[in-house]
């Protein structure tokens, strides 16, 4: 009698274990199932929120490009305008390879001896053989670039 309960017992738990485990197994799919879901819900609201901001996105750069476009114009026009302010204002431009010891000793900085050297390097190719030819050190050649040309 003993071995019998003992037996009903292991039957009882074994049947109590196999319904908890089927459980288990269907619980774990459908949260499978659900994850799924979720990440597919997930998936298409992110879809419709980038088909939904796409329109709005391409205006703002159409608009930033516009924008750009205008400062940019308004670039270009000042440098002409401070370009021709410059010529204006007495400030000539010196060719390199053809102006004489006085003109060149108008330029800042420049003596009868930096003239006279600026003389004899010549001929030019581009206003920063100055330097390359060690005729000027970079920083005397800073001084007096942007008013010297190469013809």
């Amino acid at each position: 009698m003993a071995m019998r309960r003992t037996t009903v017992f292991s039957l009882c738990w074994a049947v109590v274990l196999s319904i908890a485990a089927a459980g288990c197994s269907v619980s774990v799919s459908q949260s499978e199932e659900e994850r799924r879901a979720r990440e597919e819900k997930t998936r298409e609201e992110a879809a419709r929120a980038a088909a939904k901001a796409k329109p709005a996105l391409e205006e703002a750069g159409r608009k930033i490009g516009e924008a750009a476009d205008r400062v940019a114009t308004g670039a270009r026009a000042a440098a002409q305008g401070a370009e021709e302010g410059w010529k204006r204002s007495g400030h000539r431009v010196v060719d390199l390879n053809t102006a004489s010891e006085s003109d060149l000793m108008d330029l800042p900085g420049i003596g009868r001896n930096e003239a006279r050297k600026i003389i004899a390097g010549r001929p030019y190719r581009n206003r920063h053989d100055l330097v390359t030819k060690r005729i000027l050190t970079e920083n005397e050649y800073a001084r007096i670039r942007e008013q010297t040309e190469i013809k």
